[in-house]
């Protein structure tokens, strides 16, 4: 029998630690392509080539030319109602920690305090002396350059975004607390994610493991549709509402 966002709230509502956990597909909603699903931008282009730490180091102009209209189109995104209702139920205290894979910084804008497992598009690094700017600066940096490649102004290496690219390391303090979340955890929530990438795949086996409960709303299949206690198809924004005003009816209200 088909599962419903009734079900999901009596879940939410059953559970004392839920923890969220988000992929590209709670964005989609918001006008960002989704990189690796059919007829998303890894189809277009190879990531080994534009999205590399390899490519940002030897081909910065490359690199740059790929990532700046990436920036420019997220400049005006704003969250919807998915990344809203996952706020709120921040909240109430129903959901105590939201992991993410996107860098779009849509959870913060919504009210949340993500835990960023790729990194964020909200600074500029220099990773040979470590400097740090601000979005705006990067930004202004690469419009001022010839090239279109921001440069670092203490020792003038190219700057890369907060975002994980290929081949670089992922951030340790920010695995640490996800599975540290996973771990506390006695339901996972997972909202747009395939759940085929390491190491965040693994953080709903670490639920389940301890006892915990599963539920899943995405579109796509994923290895783990059969543990799920609740399976959601489809878009995030009106479930996820639908799910907050069935809480609302179960007392579980503001």
């Amino acid at each position: 029998m088909p599962h419903s966002p009734e079900d999901l709230a009596a879940a939410l509502a059953a559970s004392e630690y839920a923890v969220v956990l988000t992929g590209a597909g709670i964005s989609t909603e918001s006008g960002i392509p989704d990189f690796r699903s059919p007829g998303g931008v890894w189809e277009k282009f190879d990531p080994m080539e534009v999205g590399s730490l390899s490519t940002f180091i030897s081909e910065p102009e490359r690199f740059w030319s790929f990532h700046r209209p990436r920036i420019d189109m997220l400049a005006d995104v704003q969250p919807n109602p998915a990344h809203l209702a996952v706020a709120e139920l921040e909240r109430r205290g129903i959901v105590r920690a939201v992991v993410t894979q996107n860098i779009d910084r849509l959870h913060a804008k919504a009210g949340s305090d993500p835990i960023e497992v790729h990194g964020a598009l909200d600074r500029g690094l220099c990773l040979r002396c470590q400097d740090a700017v601000s979005l705006d600066e990067l930004v202004a940096r690469a419009d001022a350059a010839e090239d279109g490649v921001p440069r670092c102004s203490s020792c003038g290496f190219q700057l890369k975004s907060g975002v994980v690219l290929f081949g670089e390391p992922l951030p340790a303090a920010a695995i640490e607390a996800a599975y540290a979340e996973a771990a506390r955890a006695d339901l996972m929530l997972v909202i747009g994610s395939s759940l085929l990438v390491a190491p965040v795949s693994q953080l709903p086996g670490i639920v389940l493991d301890n006892g915990g409960t599963l539920a899943i709303l995405t579109e796509s299949e994923t290895p783990y549709d059969g543990a799920a206690q609740v399976r959601l198809h489809g878009r995030a924004a009106a479930q996820m509402k639908e799910a907050v005003a069935a809480l609302d009816a179960l007392g579980r209200g503001a």
